[in-house]
């Protein structure tokens, strides 16, 4: 034990050795490149002195170089009755490395991890932000939590996120020679230095002069690119709960056996109630669909990041009093109305996200995933619910969780599922217009479009607007001067999972009149948008969803408009996707026809000037402007 102590207090006195000088010009140029703030030092260790018995020691300090740095500098800790915080002491410094202020735990603003809701008043947050505007500014801090679990060990991030440097960072992991460890490095080249001795096996990470990324146009998630280092021990405490895994099967057998099981019972009318709800329906997919329906309109969800509120769901009981649940708690609930009439499902552990971003397959820990999603193992239809949204229908999860790597819990252990991938062909949004275009170049007439697939989730939040609100909304989405929606209606047909939008409108002066011409852009509700030009990309294109966008626009002309335009045809197809453009006359119409469709993929850096190119000539193409003579 002396030969822990004594190693720790000499790093944290060479930490504070070299830490004296804050002065922002000792930063080289190079890490201030594209740079918002610089990790001057930053220390991390992690300490399993025991199973129950983890500390988490941080010293960093960071330089905020301006403005768009400030949320590298606020420093936000959870806690819980199993969780705390042991002390916080740090200090600020301004431009040239002068002490300005000190703070400690007493500074900090402490509330609610969430608000207001009794299945989490044990879950709290301590935060702090410094209140500087002169720049730059160092922060300097110490912080340690002590956690009586060690299945939830964090991953190391030296890095992150875009925008921000590092001169040095490292990363300790002690414990016992005996201890038996998994570990995952993510972008680290180097075998980690070890000490090992009778009493103590110390493994250290480390990275120095870490230039900043700038974040760039159709980036991939971070952790594709950022170095990570994630820790599972074999054996571990969660709590009350002991026991061992190293693989995914046996992390969902602990999972199913310790974590959900007894927590499904749900009190006797509400069962019967469930079972007089689905007694007409023939098949289970039928019953699940009610039963769904009925557990939407019952409950709300409330935010809870997966880790906050502990691992374990509240009682099924307690959401049905209540009404309400984080994402854990409305999958157990739903779990269990299934389970009231004998429809088995998967409780299932996902990364959510807009990036989509799966479970390492070859690596298990409790410490990946961040939602909780229900999967029915339906006979040749499996199906998959989000049920912590009151509006999404029957079997639909959208770009929030599709296509990734899930962890499923079940009776016989843990399996990774993939979630559905919904592609470029059925990701579809088609839009069927038919105008008439005054000689004065006005508008009028009746637009419908449908979603389909990811695209479903495009216009959806608007169905809970004002009217009003949904006129400012769709301005600012189809973005015409002088358009105005005479009427709105939007319809759900949640079987087929379709969303429809109808609208009635009028653009006034729509087409410029100029000498005895009309000048006619026929894309009128969906031109594309140019991407940059990015000279020397470095990160990899990544396009995460794929989609197709089709447009079928009728102009009806005027008796005084001569159409007197050649018929234009545009075809390209390429590995990103493809677009067709066709402009044709008939009789006194104008018909105009608009496919985009771009696939999903990860791409190499080089590759983006290439897909630049692409959209440049969709955009080029989407802004045809047809000149059209007016008669004398």
């Amino acid at each position: 034990m002396k030969k822990i102590l004594s190693s720790i207090l000499f790093v944290i006195s060479i930490f504070y050795a070299n830490a004296q000088n804050f002065s922002a010009e000792t930063i080289p140029q190079v890490l201030k490149n594209r740079a918002t703030a610089v990790i001057r030092q930053s220390e991390t260790t992690v300490d399993m002195r025991s199973t129950d018995n983890v500390i988490l020691t941080v010293k960093k300090a960071i330089t905020i170089l301006n403005k768009n740095g400030d949320d590298h500098a606020s420093l936000v800790l959870f806690y819980d009755k199993n969780t705390s915080i042991k002390g916080v002491k740090g200090e600020i410094y301004d431009e040239f490395g002068k002490l300005t202020s000190k703070f400690s735990l007493s500074n900090f603003k402490d509330e609610s991890a969430v608000s207001n809701f009794s299945l989490y008043e044990d879950s709290r947050v301590k935060y702090y932000s410094p209140a500087v505007n002169i720049y730059p500014y160092t922060i300097v801090y110490t912080y340690e939590i002590r956690n009586k679990q060690n299945l939830v060990i964090p991953e190391w991030r030296p890095i992150p996120g875009y925008d921000i440097a590092a001169e040095k960072c490292t990363y300790q992991f002690v414990c016992n020679p005996k201890d038996e460890l998994r570990i995952y490095a993510a972008n680290y080249n180097r075998t980690p230095e070890e000490v090992l001795t009778d009493k103590q096996k110390i493994l250290k990470w480390s990275v120095e002069n870490v230039p900043a990324i700038k974040q760039e146009d159709y980036s991939p998630n971070a952790a594709v690119f950022l170095t990570s280092i994630k820790v599972a021990p074999k054996d571990f405490v969660y709590y009350n709960l002991k026991g061992s895994y190293t693989n995914w099967n046996e992390l969902g057998k602990i999972t199913y056996d310790n974590l959900l099981k007894n927590r499904q019972d749900l009190p006797a009318p509400t069962k019967d109630f469930i079972k007089e709800l689905v007694s007409k329906e023939k098949t289970n997919r039928d019953k699940a669909q009610k039963i769904y329906k009925y557990m939407q309109q019952k409950t709300r969800y409330i935010s809870v990041q997966l880790g906050i509120g502990g691992l374990q769901p509240s009682f099924a009981s307690e959401v049905d009093k209540l009404g309400y649940g984080d994402c854990k708690g409305l999958v157990n609930y739903m779990q269990s109305l299934l389970d009231a009439v004998n429809i088995e499902s998967y409780y299932c552990v996902v990364e959510a996200g807009n990036n989509k971003k799966d479970l390492i397959s070859s690596f298990a820990s409790m410490e990946q995933g961040n939602h909780i999603i229900l999967c029915l193992p339906l006979k040749g239809d499996t199906t998959w619910l989000e049920c912590t949204n009151q509006e999404i229908p029957f079997g639909y999860l959208g770009s929030f969780t599709s296509n990734r790597l899930v962890l499923a819990c079940t009776k016989d252990g843990g399996k990774l599922l993939k979630t559905p991938k919904y592609n470029a062909e059925n990701s579809l949004q088609e839009r069927k217009a038919s105008l008439v275009l005054s000689k004065e170049g006005n508008l009028k007439g009746n637009v419908t479009t449908t979603f389909k697939g990811e695209q479903y989730e495009n216009h959806t939040y608007l169905l809970n607007k004002s009217q009003n609100d949904r006129e400012n909304a769709l301005r600012k989405i189809y973005d015409v001067n002088n358009i105005n929606f005479d009427e709105i209606a939007f319809k759900k047909d949640e079987d087929q999972i379709i969303f429809t939008e109808d609208l009635k409108i009028n653009v006034g002066h729509y087409a410029p009149v100029n000498n005895g011409k009309l000048f006619l852009n026929p894309n009128l509700l969906n031109v594309k948008k140019s991407i940059p030009f990015i000279r020397n990309r470095v990160l990899p294109l990544y396009i995460s969803s794929g989609y197709t966008d089709v447009d079928h626009i009728s102009y009806t002309l005027d008796q005084d408009i001569v159409p007197e335009f050649q018929p234009k045809s545009v075809h390209i197809k390429n590995e990103f996707g493809s677009y067709i453009l066709e402009v044709k006359k008939e009789d006194n119409k104008l018909v105009y026809y608009r496919v985009l469709s771009v696939k999903e993929g990860m791409y190499k850096a080089e590759d983006y000037t290439k897909f630049q190119e692409f959209i440049s000539e969709v955009v080029q193409n989407d802004n045809l402007k047809l000149i059209l003579s007016l008669k004398e």
